[in-house]
């Protein structure tokens, strides 16, 4: 697959005043880079390519190669590494709109799903299916749904060090303290992946588009770990990369547990250290110490 993109920048400085007590400071802050990435493919047969806007998401840029292929993965839209021909920044004469406008060609012999995309054009940085049609629309099919899921042998103590060894490997939350999270760990507790931005669902995209790119998929011998919360949109963008194994920082949402059971997906909640709930096991099962963990 071909790829032109030049990354650009998901942090900018901002004078503001600091008040502390009776007292102002002209100071500098870091905030984090919002804005549109607008998704589009190029699909048909060779003498009769067609072009179609798939959608508008509010994101930190960067890894927006990542966050395209990911989200056309999670929606149903591709189905494989192989579905890609090249990816790339649209070039227009305007800078802030070429970095903004992401292009997907798809291979000549794939016809992408384009009846699992039923999504108004603009969705929020906090919602990833506030577009959606209708509730039977949200649910696309996992091609990984049917595979056969060899049970996980999961360590607490494991658990409760994830958290810790996100945040320390966030840079750009280091610099803002505010952006989200998706980590990637082995069964062991080691970080294999990490994306950031603004909003959850694209983390999440760009992390399975990494992870798809890298033909590490299905992804049913890692942890997914959440830096917030696990939403319904969340568990359904984890079921259709394989994931079995899902913790979340905060709560989730009684639509997610629903969707956890529905796929069998292990899901944890409010992870901390020394405690987490467990909302679904499936047929994963805990373990007390973590030599014994094998795989």
């Amino acid at each position: 697959m071909e790829m032109n993109v030049q990354e650009p920048v998901s942090i900018k400085y901002m004078q503001v005043i600091n008040v502390c007590d009776t007292e102002t400071i002209q100071s500098s802050d870091i905030l984090s880079v919002e804005e549109p990435l607008e998704i589009r493919i190029i699909y048909g047969a060779k003498n009769e390519r067609k072009q179609k806007n798939i959608s508008v998401t509010m994101r930190t840029p960067g890894n927006d190669v990542e966050l395209a292929v990911g989200f056309l993965f999670t929606e149903g839209v591709i189905t494989a590494y192989e579905n890609l021909k090249k990816v790339y920044h649209m070039d227009m004469n305007c800078s802030f709109q070429k970095e903004n406008i992401i292009v997907v060609e798809l291979v000549e012999n794939f016809m992408p799903h384009l009846n699992q995309s039923d999504r108004n054009f603009y969705t929020t940085s906090s919602c990833g299916v506030c577009g959606k049609g209708s509730i039977q629309s949200i649910r696309t099919v996992s091609i990984f749904q049917h595979i056969d899921k060899q049970p996980v042998a999961l360590c607490a103590t494991i658990f409760y060090k994830l958290p810790q060894k996100l945040r320390e490997a966030q840079s750009d939350f280091s610099a803002t303290g505010g952006i989200h999270a998706s980590g990637l760990f082995s069964i062991h507790g080691e970080l294999q992946l990490l994306r950031e931005d603004v909003g959850r669902h694209n983390a999440l995209d760009k992390l399975i588009g990494a992870a798809l790119m890298d033909h590490l998929l299905p992804l049913n011998q890692y942890i997914l770990l959440l830096s917030g919360r696990a939403s319904f949109e969340l568990i359904q963008k984890a079921a259709m990369a394989g994931i079995s194994v899902v913790a979340a920082i905060g709560a989730p949402s009684s639509l997610a547990v629903d969707l956890a059971k529905e796929f069998d997906m292990t899901l944890l909640g409010f992870l901390k250290e020394g405690r987490f709930n467990v909302y679904h096991l499936g047929k994963n099962r805990f373990i007390p110490a973590a030599d014994e963990i094998t795989g």
